[in-house]
């Protein structure tokens, strides 16, 4: 594996773990999934259908998020929020997230 390769598999492992916080934290207002893809494009965060779409489920499973159906368009969508226990994780997940980022910048400025 070259370089470039190792480079985009090691961006995406970090993307993958940052797909989670971001999907609890945009899912204060419903949204549907092609939505949530397009969001998270613009912000900066790539997302594939192919994972966003198992990730929603995953979630709801868990009980982070709730959908119902919207059948009064033309084309019905599932729209997505987050649930009082997601806001709780989504809570403690900024916090990690924050605690991480702290840390890892400490580290490549030298600091320990």
């Amino acid at each position: 594996m070259g370089t470039d390769e190792l480079i985009l598999s090691q961006a995406q492992e970090l993307r993958r773990g940052t797909a989670v916080l971001a999907c609890l934290a945009l899912l204060e207002q419903p949204q549907y999934g092609y939505a949530l893809l397009e969001t998270l494009g613009d912000a900066g965060i790539a997302v594939e259908g192919n994972t966003l779409y198992p990730l929603l489920r995953r979630l709801e499973k868990q009980g982070l998020l709730v959908s119902e159906w919207n059948t009064e368009q033309s084309r019905p969508r599932k729209f997505y929020r987050i649930s009082a226990e997601g806001a709780r994780v989504r809570t403690a997940l900024l916090h990690e997230w924050q605690a991480l980022d702290a840390s890892v910048s400490r580290l490549t400025k030298g600091e320990r």
